[in-house]
């Protein structure tokens, strides 16, 4: 059989075998470190091909239905979360940090694929990533401003445009393939691509877990701590944002919004991290990962049986 049909069909199972390998082959880690922004670009790629022409630039053009989403998301709760950890007190410890910029970060860049994984369309959740990745300097500067204890807002402000621009990229070249080499791709080429980025996805993840395989040898009751934690806010704001929107929303958007409640890209934050604050969040990285790439197994049931109700 084709391996890139069985990584398609089996998608979920083949995420969790990334993160196996990230737990306990941490050595891989460092020589895949220089290849993980490219990965980026090619995990953004293999799902743009699969997205029909219209869908790609639809998702683009049509951002009325985001706005809400976007301010909710990357402002709002936030805002919130650093109120909370300014009265209580709890501003410099890592958990509050931690929270705060899962809470702030735009949806993770394999958001699109999760949920053709699981069965819906990208564009929603492809919305999603480029306009929460373009307007993240904007909704970033009050949390910023009120938590300087994050660090240097310029730096962020490069990373998001560096991700930014592989977007771009990655789209004008989807587009310009779809409409000429692949106007109409056989189902066997649309599930060879969502094997491709399925393994893409997998072999990503082996270059995030090495601080948490460290911290679980040293210390597993921190380990342990950490993962947890990443679950219960991971899976928790996919479960709450889902019950929110399951009865306003189509199916589709209301997988695709709860998804991103849950999965944010809280890597681009750790450029503007000061180094104390560097390795209880770098454990926290790892650990999120966890929740993340369990998303398509674990909360892809949720997902399908209130649609099957709906």
């Amino acid at each position: 059989m084709n391996p890139l049909h069985l990584a398609a069909r089996h998608g979920p199972y083949v995420l969790v075998s990334g993160l196996i390998a990230g737990l306990l082959l941490p050595g891989l880690a460092e020589p895949m470190r220089p290849f993980l922004p490219p990965l980026v670009m090619v995990l953004l790629f293999l799902t743009l091909l699969r997205m029909k022409p219209g869908a790609i630039l639809g998702s683009l053009v049509d951002l009325k239905h985001v706005a809400v989403t976007i301010v909710a998301f990357q402002l709002a709760t936030p805002l919130l979360v650093a109120g909370v950890g300014i009265v209580g007190g709890w501003t410099d410890t890592p958990v509050f940090l931690s929270l705060l910029i899962m809470a702030a970060a735009p949806s993770i860049s394999g958001s699109p694929n999760m949920c053709l994984m699981m069965g819906y369309p990208a564009e929603y959740a492809m919305r999603l990533v480029v306009a929460g990745t373009a307007v993240l300097p904007i909704t970033a500067l009050p949390i910023f401003w009120l938590m300087p204890e994050l660090g240097d807002m310029q730096a962020v402000l490069m990373t998001t445009l560096r991700l930014f621009l592989t977007i771009v990229v990655a789209i004008l070249f989807a587009v310009v393939l779809r409409r000429t080499v692949l106007r109409a791709p056989s189902d066997a080429t649309l599930l060879n691509m969502e094997g491709a980025a399925t393994i893409t996805l997998a072999v990503f993840v082996v270059g995030l877990m090495p601080s948490l395989s460290a911290v679980a040898i040293v210390n597993p009751g921190v380990a342990t701590f950490w993962i947890v934690f990443a679950c219960v806010i991971n899976f928790g704001a996919q479960v709450v944002s889902f019950r929110l929107t399951r009865t306003s929303l189509p199916p589709a958007k209301a997988t695709a919004v709860s998804l991103i409640a849950g999965n944010r890209n809280i890597a681009i934050f750790f450029v503007a991290l000061p180094p104390e604050l560097t390795l209880p969040i770098m454990v926290f990285i790892g650990a999120y990962q966890i929740p993340m790439y369990l998303t398509p197994l674990i909360m892809g049931r949720l997902y399908r049986q209130a649609d099957s109700v709906a």
